[in-house]
């Protein structure tokens, strides 16, 4: 990829991604508005802007190599910063458009007939950005609790409006993501429609999940997945991310910790041996996706660029080897 290709493309984005005026464009890039005009042309007539931004700039690619490198992940997209960290909304826009284009392009061969999904709101935006398709007979399936403490962030919108976009079935787990007591979320595992949707959340052939961080700007507080009390109680136990309700600590292990046996959703051990995307980034969320990415279980990650510049960063405290769901060892130095 040509420099003059690599800054129509990072243009693009920034034009019909981000939403941002020729004038920020050409500031953000240093360049000058006449040049920005001319790269969002050139995008345009090379056929790059669809209803997707096609490509990635140079520089996201590099990091997409080393990324896959050394995390051992099949597959990576990397989106171009879009507004930085004073703007998370826009970065939630750049990886919604991504995992948008990327799941598009699976459905669209027909191959997939059960798809996992999860919670967050780069999901639900990610849903809201997915064309039409007709695939009857595919099935949509929570992997985890479709209830959380306010219903206004219920992760049921999600998987409703994959089913409508798609034709396809939709399947929910009516029970929290985290019960109130280990014995609760025994009962609500043994019912029979949990059970039914277990197994059908075990047959998918990709998962595609967010990672929460265990910052004090969590969405996991701002839902009401965790009180105050829990939250503090998990970070004293070393958790730094989330995946699926099970907390991880630095190392990519489980932390002990009662919330991990009060989660109500798919093991993390059940999602090896098949493809699992996950889609996350911004701010404060390096430490929870490094420490997600050494668990080995995702094959696939559409991250930031920002983002995905400090999790190759490796702070100290890493360095696990683990074995990825593709069956390689990977150590994260």
């Amino acid at each position: 990829m040509d420099a003059e290709r690599g800054l129509a493309i990072r243009a693009a984005w920034l034009a019909y991604v981000g939403g941002y005026t020729q004038e920020v464009i050409a500031e953000r890039m240093a360049i000058s508005r006449v040049k920005v005009q001319r790269l969002v042309a050139s995008a345009m007539e090379n056929g790059l802007v669809k209803f997707f931004v096609e490509g990635v700039p140079a520089e996201c690619m590099a990091l997409e190599d080393e990324l896959m490198r050394r995390c051992g992940l099949r597959r990576c997209v990397v989106v171009p910063d879009m507004g930085g960290p004073e703007q998370p909304e826009s970065t939630i826009a750049a990886l919604a458009v991504a995992a948008a284009r990327y799941l598009h392009r699976l459905l669209g061969k027909g191959d997939l007939h059960t798809v996992g999904i999860g919670h967050g709101r780069t999901l639900a935006a990610m849903v809201e950005r997915l064309p039409s398709l007709q695939l009857p007979g595919t099935r949509f399936v929570s992997v985890l609790g479709s209830l959380t403490r306010r219903s206004s962030a219920n992760p049921y919108d999600v998987i409703a409006k994959l089913a409508e976009r798609t034709g396809g079935e939709c399947y929910f787990l009516p029970v929290p993501v985290v019960a109130d007591s280990m014995a609760d979320a025994e009962v609500l595992r043994a019912q029979r429609g949990v059970q039914d949707v277990f197994r059908l959340a075990r047959e998918c052939q990709l998962c595609v999940v967010g990672i929460a961080s265990l910052t004090s700007g969590t969405q996991l507080l701002r839902s009401q997945t965790l009180t105050a009390e829990e939250f503090r109680s998990v970070r004293a136990a070393g958790a730094v991310g989330e995946l699926l309700g099970r907390f991880i600590a630095v190392d990519g292990s489980p932390i002990t910790h009662e919330m991990n046996e009060r989660a109500v959703g798919v093991a993390l051990d059940d999602l090896r041996g098949r493809d699992v995307l996950a889609v996350a980034g911004g701010k404060d969320k390096a430490d929870a996706i490094r420490a997600v990415l050494r668990t080995g279980v995702l094959t696939a990650l559409i991250v930031d660029e920002a983002t995905a510049k400090a999790v190759l960063r490796t702070p100290g405290g890493g360095g696990k080897t683990q074995t990825t769901a593709a069956g390689r060892p990977v150590r994260m130095v």
